[in-house]
């Protein structure tokens, strides 16, 4: 999973406004540090401050004051900062890029509910999130309220997904619904906390008034519905809870269907009538958008860029 507190040299061009080559200039004159994931060349927000205040008094900032003044300046600089996790909002970036070459857009790798606070404090203008409210079976309004208290927003339809248990194939241990989470020889790979699919899983334990501590393997957790198909796929674990996608993409595990659950993107309403924004709502309700997200499997684009509720 890309780090959330980091940048590629591509996206740091378009924050500084200068060519790539430049970036690369600058990495290899060892101005801006960096580090490699794999193949990948990687810039932590730290030190691209560090860059770009170089000139300046020595900084008394800390780590989360960094991560705030850059991602406002990039939001002030009418950018945009995408939080959530799933594959389809790269692909929505990458339409946005398309359509306007200048725009600005910067992933950011969170949970949903760490995307809806980052939108509260500013440091985001768009959250995906797949938040489930045990009490009114509702789908996100109910959390929106709660953590963006008398912010007005638009909530629109990304996708609808079907969540499930990966198993391993055959299913030897039967695993079909939520009770058989506690089969004392089942082992459970969980989710990270303030993940819609562990608020899911919480809430179902909650309307059943069972204690978590009775399901073997609770605290052990992973950072993606990929990360938890593999960890089935490789036998550290017999169940866990993700999306059919993710599924589609590990071999060695079988997809149990659950539920359907609504996928959305939040964001502020008078946001909505700039042009960038604007530009994201075409995107959503072109036909080319969702035929490329239909093409990949495990996704219902029939309410894609539907406006589901305005608070």
């Amino acid at each position: 999973m890309t780090d959330p507190l980091s940048y590629s040299p591509e996206e740091i061009g378009k924050l500084l406004k200068i060519s790539k080559g430049t970036v690369y200039e600058l990495l290899r004159r060892g101005d801006i540090p960096s580090y490699r994931v794999g193949r990948k060349i990687r810039i932590s927000q730290a030190d691209l401050q560090v860059y770009m205040h170089a000139s300046e008094a020595p900084i008394k900032s800390t780590t989360a004051n960094i991560q705030v003044s850059l991602e406002k300046l990039i939001i002030e600089n009418q950018g945009l900062i995408i939080c959530g996790q799933d594959i389809v909002l790269d692909i929505l970036t990458r339409y946005l890029e398309k359509k306007n070459p200048m725009l600005r857009s910067l992933r950011s790798y969170v949970g949903s509910i760490d995307g809806l606070l980052a939108l509260y404090r500013g440091t985001a203008n768009i959250t995906a999130t797949h938040l489930w409210d045990g009490e009114t079976g509702e789908y996100n309004i109910p959390y929106v309220r709660r953590l963006l208290p008398g912010q007005r927003t638009v909530i629109i339809n990304l996708v609808y997904r079907t969540l499930g248990f990966y198993v391993a194939p055959g299913n030897p241990q039967a695993i079909h619904d939520w009770p058989d989470l506690f089969k004392p020889n089942v082992k459970f790979i969980n989710r990270d906390k303030g993940s819609g699919t562990r608020v899911m899983l919480d809430e179902h334990l909650r309307n059943l008034n069972i204690d978590s501590r009775d399901i073997k393997g609770y605290q052990n957790e992973e950072m993606s519905h990929i990360a938890v198909a593999s960890a089935v796929a490789r036998g550290l674990a017999d169940v866990g809870l993700g999306t059919e996608k993710a599924a589609l993409q590990v071999r060695e595990v079988e997809f149990v269907p659950l539920t359907k659950e609504r996928y959305d993107l939040v964001l502020y309403k008078n946001d909505l009538e700039k042009s960038n924004f604007q530009t994201l709502l075409s995107i959503l309700r072109s036909v080319e958008f969702k035929d490329e997200v239909n093409g990949m499997g495990g996704y219902d684009t029939s309410r894609t860029g539907e406006i589901i509720g305005e608070l």
